[in-house]
C-alpha cells in the first residue's frame, strides 16, 4: 500500500513537471494551469487582464523565435514597459518569475526596486501571494523579508537555482553583475524602473551573454533622462520590446479617480501622462532642456538669411572617455553647417582642425571653451592667426539669472530651442541636451549640474550640447564680407573672460 502510494505520488510529480515542460514558450499557459482561477480568492477571476495575456503571448512567442538549445547563447529577451498607475506590475512580475523557475531548471534572477520597503510590501508580498496559490509551491522555498533576506529558491538547489530580490542602490552595483546560467536562463526584473541608476544598467549588460537570458522593466515614465527614458524613446530603444500602457485601458483600474485627474489637469498635463497615459512627461522635474523642444527641431523646416551668423563652438575633451567637438550654426540652422568629433586627439591636431574648417567655413566667430587642457587649443589657434574667443565655462554670467557662463549660454540655447532651431537626426546630441538637470544657487541664480555630478547618474558627458551651447554665448554679427583667407572676424569683442 504505501508501495503503492509512493508510485503514485512519483507519478504525479512526473506528470506536473511535463506539464511545466509543456509550458516552456508558452508563459500564458503557465498562468492558467498553475492557479486555481474561478476559486478561493480568485472568485470571479478567469485568468490575467487582457494587457498581460497579450504581454504573456509576446513573451512566448520570443521564446519560440530564439529556439535555444540549451547549449548555444542566444539573444537576449528584453521587454521595456512603461504605464500609469495601477495596471498590475508586481503581478506581472510574479507571473513571469514564477513561469521561468518553474520551466527553466538551474536559472538564476534578480529584481530590483527603489527601496527595500518597496521589494518587501509590492514586489515580493505578490511573489508570495501566487506562490501560495502555485500548483508547484512545493517545489520552492520563499523568503518574503521576514528575517531580512528576500529569495525563491528550489528545494534541492538552493544555490544554482533562485531568484534575489536586490535594491537598486548604486553601491550594490556588483550584484547585478552576470548570473552565470550559461545552460539556462538568467533574468532581470527592473520595477519602477525610472528611479533605476544607471550604473546598474550598465553592469547588467554583463549578465546578457549566457544561455537565454531575458530582462523585463517596469516604470512610471517620471524622468526625461537615464536608461528608462533611453530604453523606450533615445539610443537603445531598436534593442528592446517596448509598450506603453494606458491605465484607462486595464479592467482592474479606478477609472473614476483617472477621470478625476484630468479633469483637474487636464488630458495633456505631465501629471496625466505619467500617471495615466504611461507617457513620459514634457519636461522632467529637474529637466533643464525640455524633450519636446529638442525631438521638434529634428528636421524643421527654417530660413536662413544674411543677416544669420555663422558661429563655431569647440568644446575640448578634458577625459579620455570624454570627445572634443566643433560645431557651427547659423542663425536656426544648427544641422546644416557640420558637426565635428574627436576622440583621443591631442591639443595641437584639435587646433589644425579648427583652423582648417574655419578657413573652409569662414565662421563670423569661434568661441573655444579654454578651460583645462582647452587652454592649449587657444593658445595654438592664435597663433595659427585665428581670431578666437576664449570661453570659461565657470566665469561670471554677463546676463543676469544665470550662476556661470555655462548657464548662460546653456540658458540662451534653452530660449532657442524653444522657438526652434534645425537640429540633426542625432541621438547622441538629443541625449546631451535633454540629460542636464538644474537648480539655483544661493542667489537664485540658475546653475546647470556638473559634468562630474551628470556622470555619477550615469550620463555621458554633454560633449555636443556644450559645443552647440558655446554658439550661443552672445550675440554676433555677421562679418565675412571682409574675409582675408587668414585672419577674420578682426573687429573687436568686448568680452573679457574673467
Amino acid at each position: 500500500m504505501t508501495q503503492q502510494h509512493s508510485s503514485t505520488a512519483e507519478d504525479v510529480e512526473i506528470q506536473l513537471a511535463d506539464l511545466m515542460s509543456e509550458c516552456y514558450a508558452d508563459p500564458l499557459k503557465h498562468v492558467m494551469v498553475s492557479y486555481p482561477w474561478g476559486m478561493g480568492s480568485l472568485e470571479g477571476r478567469t485568468g490575467p487582464d487582457v494587457w498581460q495575456r497579450d504581454f504573456l503571448i509576446e513573451v512566448g512567442n520570443e521564446v519560440k523565435k530564439r529556439k535555444f538549445d540549451g547549449v548555444t547563447a542566444v539573444d537576449p529577451i528584453q521587454f521595456s514597459t512603461a504605464s500609469g498607475h495601477g495596471i498590475g506590475k508586481s503581478c506581472m512580475t510574479a507571473f513571469l518569475i514564477r513561469w521561468i523557475m518553474d520551466t527553466r531548471p538551474f536559472s538564476k534572477g534578480i529584481v530590483t526596486a527603489n527601496t527595500s520597503e518597496q521589494l518587501r510590501t509590492k514586489t515580493w508580498a505578490e511573489l508570495a501571494k501566487w506562490h501560495h496559490l502555485g500548483l508547484t509551491k512545493h517545489w520552492w522555498t520563499l523568503n518574503a523579508g521576514g528575517g531580512g533576506s528576500m529569495n525563491l529558491y528550489n528545494n534541492s538547489h538552493r544555490e544554482t537555482w533562485r531568484v534575489d530580490a536586490q535594491t537598486c542602490r548604486e553601491e550594490n552595483s556588483e550584484a547585478f553583475a552576470g548570473l552565470h546560467a550559461a545552460n539556462a536562463t538568467p533574468f532581470y526584473i527592473f520595477d519602477e524602473a525610472s528611479a533605476v541608476p544607471d550604473k546598474i544598467w550598465e553592469v547588467r549588460e554583463g549578465g546578457l551573454t549566457d544561455g537565454e537570458p531575458m530582462t523585463f522593466d517596469w516604470g512610471n515614465p517620471t524622468r526625461n533622462s537615464g536608461r528608462f527614458f533611453e530604453n523606450m524613446e533615445g539610443r537603445f530603444r531598436h534593442r528592446l520590446i517596448r509598450r506603453s500602457i494606458d491605465s484607462r485601458d486595464v479592467a482592474i483600474t479606478n477609472k473614476r479617480l483617472f477621470e478625476t485627474w484630468i479633469e483637474d489637469y487636464g488630458i495633456d498635463s505631465d501629471f496625466v501622462k505619467v500617471r495615466v497615459l504611461g507617457q513620459f512627461p514634457s519636461a522632467g522635474e529637474l529637466q533643464f532642456i525640455p524633450g519636446a523642444d529638442v525631438t521638434k527641431g529634428v528636421g524643421l523646416d527654417v530660413a536662413v538669411t544674411p543677416s544669420d551668423a555663422l558661429v563655431m563652438g569647440v568644446d575640448v575633451a578634458r577625459f579620455g572617455d570624454d570627445q572634443s567637438v566643433i560645431y557651427l550654426r547659423q542663425g536656426r540652422d544648427a544641422e546644416s553647417q557640420g558637426l565635428h568629433t574627436y576622440r583621443g586627439v591631442d591639443t595641437m591636431t584639435l587646433a589644425a582642425e579648427v583652423a582648417r574648417i574655419a578657413h573652409e567655413k569662414r565662421p563670423d566667430a569661434i568661441f573655444i571653451d579654454g578651460g583645462g587642457v582647452g587652454g592649449g587649443v587657444v593658445d595654438r589657434c592664435r597663433q595659427l592667426a585665428l581670431d578666437v574667443i576664449e570661453i570659461n565655462f565657470g566665469s561670471k554670467a554677463t546676463q543676469k539669472g544665470y550662476a556661470n557662463m555655462r548657464a548662460q549660454m546653456w540658458g540662451n540655447m534653452r530660449d532657442a530651442l524653444r522657438d526652434g532651431v534645425r537640429l540633426p537626426d542625432n541621438d547622441d546630441l538629443r541625449v546631451d541636451l535633454t540629460g542636464l538637470e538644474y537648480g539655483y544657487n544661493l542667489r537664485n541664480d540658475i546653475q546647470l549640474e556638473r559634468k562630474e555630478d551628470a556622470k555619477k547618474r550615469g550620463l555621458t558627458s554633454p560633449d555636443l550640447a556644450d559645443a552647440l551651447a558655446l554658439t550661443y554665448c552672445m550675440p554676433v554679427a555677421p562679418t565675412r564680407s571682409g574675409y582675408d583667407g587668414v585672419q577674420y572676424n578682426s573687429t573687436q569683442h568686448d568680452y573679457e573672460p574673467l
